[in-house]
């Protein structure tokens, strides 16, 4: 649950974030996307893309969850290259003409937005990380 203290809003877990509740938004798409796939393509491209779109917000919360900013980012880094192997199987899936190219859209647009939410968050916590020493 997010609390407001005035103007500024504090998150108390990863289910606050925005970058998170799309993540889920997105892997819930992915599932009814998939559905329509052949049934050869069940433990192929429809697994592969299933995984990789449950990927992106079990990234976010293992990394919310972690110690330290430096894992947090580790964690951010792996729910993007998930987004990009999404990215290239929803374009498969239509060049395949397992998925109607409306539909496609749809979730492309989904995961352009969340990829540019998790590069603003990453700038963010880098921005806010300690700064290691140089050496002399």
């Amino acid at each position: 649950m997010t609390e407001h203290y005035g103007s500024q809003q504090f998150v108390r877990g990863y289910q606050d974030l925005r970058v998170w509740q799309l993540g889920m938004e997105i892997a819930k798409e992915i599932y009814r996307f998939t559905s329509t796939f052949p049934g050869h393509e069940q433990f192929g491209m429809t697994s592969q893309l299933r995984r990789a779109a449950t990927s992106i917000p079990a990234n976010i919360a293992a990394g919310h969850s972690r110690g330290s900013t430096k894992e947090y980012l580790r964690f951010l880094s792996i729910a993007l290259g998930s987004l990009a192997e999404c990215e290239t199987f929803v374009l498969l899936s239509e060049d395949l003409s397992y998925a109607r190219q409306n539909d496609s859209a749809k979730i492309l647009a989904m995961l352009g937005r969340e990829g540019r939410m998790l590069r603003s968050l990453q700038n963010s916590l880098r921005r806010k990380a300690p700064k290691k020493p140089r050496p002399k």
